[in-house]
């Protein structure tokens, strides 16, 4: 794998082993067996891409494609104006061996898929510093003219002066970022003893961004050591800068002509990396709990979610990602008209004007003042507590019989998997696959059988019909006529008996 030395100051190519993918093994190959234990066609939560391809949300919108079941479509990286030499030199030997019989170079579907979705896009590299006089400010940027306005207070979080080192995911515009922060201490009556800085990056999607942080990281504590030398940061933007439309105020979200089915099998499922550490999901259910299950119900019902957390931040920007996982559906034409679910990540109060016009999202904020903003949330999750001031809602905050049985089932699934790994060594497996193939198996599920019913000639819920999605008749009956509701199932009725039973 290709990737970028930390050790050199203009970023040089260099040839590193992979931990992830064995040496010498084509790149489609090593892709699909990332994923062998995963269904295809999988879709992504609304506003999610197929897996790898990441999701980006230009101003145009998301591009629709009917060969994934989402609201939105999926949308996917730009090109760019240059593949990186050792990109183009791995790719080398496969291009060879797809020579059409009239001699020209063809590549296979799989292999075009791989390279298209390696391409380099970021859009903007910049330098935020904490001026003891203005506070937060921008210090740096390239390009000169690109519109960071507000950056300055994504990318150093509301009381990160609390901590020594954090990282922050984040939207700008159409844009999404991953800033790096470190807070060094000096000598310095100006300074006030401490110098902090973040430096980061924009890009059209969040799948990649985890690829530059331990760059990002390296580059702050430069900045920390040695302010102002911006010539690696300069490198580095001329080397992987996107390619954008040539008005300029978009972002190509088009995937390559036939090439969704191929997406689709070559990635399996939607799991979005935003980062290379493994067990984010589990962590994310081990944090919570049984509350996993109202989480994924108001996940699913494309409620607005609101992560409230001191810093640092960056372990609750995975928990804005986790959420978005438990609202995968792999079924063809479910939530087209659903309110995209979006993951804004970190929100300040400068994006309070922002999200009043949001119909559906999941972020995460260090300000407590957002909790007064009644109006912004459906739903503010505080550490573990999981609340609501809507009295429509508050009912779903319950768990159900049907609920604890699922939790039972996923830690039990959980066990047998590590039982697994520990006895026979198995590696391909992961938590992530686990807790990802759950609920979506489980949203098929419900899905599958509301899709059935209304297909018959009584087009009744009944107590057994529930059952068999996995609900509770009676604890599961204002989640479903929620549901209902949301994904357009109008023509179906729901039996008195759910009423009493």
């Amino acid at each position: 794998m290709v990737e970028r030395s930390d050790r050199a100051p203009l970023l040089d190519w260099e040839e590193v082993p992979s931990a992830e993918k064995p040496s010498g093994a084509a790149p489609a190959a090593v892709h699909t067996k990332e994923r062998l234990a995963s269904p295809s066609n999988s879709r992504a939560p609304s506003g999610c891409s197929a897996p790898g391809l990441g999701w980006s949300s230009g101003p145009g919108g998301p591009t629709h494609s009917r060969s994934v079941s989402n609201a939105d479509g999926c949308s996917a990286p730009p090109a760019t104006s240059s593949d990186p030499t050792g990109e183009d030199e791995a790719l080398h030997s496969d291009n060879e061996d797809h020579l059409s019989d009239s001699g020209s170079m063809e590549l296979s579907l799989e292999d075009r898929m791989v390279k298209w979705e390696e391409k380099d896009q970021i859009v903007s590299v910049f330098v935020v510093a904490f001026n003891t006089r203005s506070g937060n400010m921008l210090e740096w940027c390239l390009p000169k003219d690109m519109d960071l306005e507000g950056v300055e207070f994504k990318a150093i979080a509301s009381g990160s002066h609390r901590v020594t080192t954090d990282f922050i995911y984040f939207r700008k515009g159409s844009y999404f970022g991953l800033a790096c922060f470190a807070n060094m201490a000096v000598e310095s009556a100006v300074e006030r003893g401490a110098r902090m800085k973040s430096v980061g990056i924009l890009s059209p999607s969040y799948t990649l961004l985890y690829r530059y942080m331990s760059f990002l990281e390296h580059q702050v504590r430069l900045q920390l050591q040695a302010p102002g030398h911006y010539s690696p940061l300069e490198a580095f933007y001329e080397d992987k800068r996107a390619l954008l439309p040539p008005s300029g105020d978009g972002v190509v979200t088009a995937c390559p002509a036939n090439a969704w089915g191929a997406a689709i099998n070559h990635c399996m499922h939607p799991e979005m990396k935003i980062t290379h550490p493994a067990g984010c999901m589990s962590q994310f259910i081990r944090f919570f709990g049984e509350q996993i299950m109202v989480l994924w119900k108001l996940a699913l019902l494309r409620r607005r979610i609101l992560i409230f957390s001191p810093p640092p931040v960056g372990v609750v920007c995975y928990r804005v990602y986790c959420c978005c996982c438990l609202a995968n559906i792999s079924i063809p034409g479910i939530g087209e008209a659903v309110p995209e679910f979006r993951p804004f990540f970190y929100v300040n109060v400068a994006d309070i004007s922002a999200l009043e016009n949001e119909l559906s999202y999941v972020a995460c904020t260090t300000e407590k003042i957002f909790e007064e903003k009644k109006d912004l949330y459906d739903v503010y999750v505080d550490n573990q507590n999981v609340k609501t001031y809507r009295d429509g809602l508050k009912p779903l905050l319950r768990l159900s019989n049907a609920d604890r049985e699922k939790y039972r089932k996923l830690t039990e699934q959980r066990q047998m998997l590590l039982y697994s790994q520990e006895e026979n060594g198995d590696c391909v497996s992961s938590e992530e696959d686990l807790f990802i193939l759950f609920f979506l198996e489980q949203n098929n599920r419900i899905f599958q059988t509301l899709g059935e019913v209304a297909g018959s000639p009584d087009p009744t819920l009944t107590q057994e019909s529930v059952r068999a999605m996995g609900l509770d008749p009676h604890g599961d009956r204002l989640f479903l006529l929620h549901l209902l509701e949301i994904y357009g199932y109008d023509t179906l009725l729901v039996s008195e008996q759910l009423c009493c039973s």
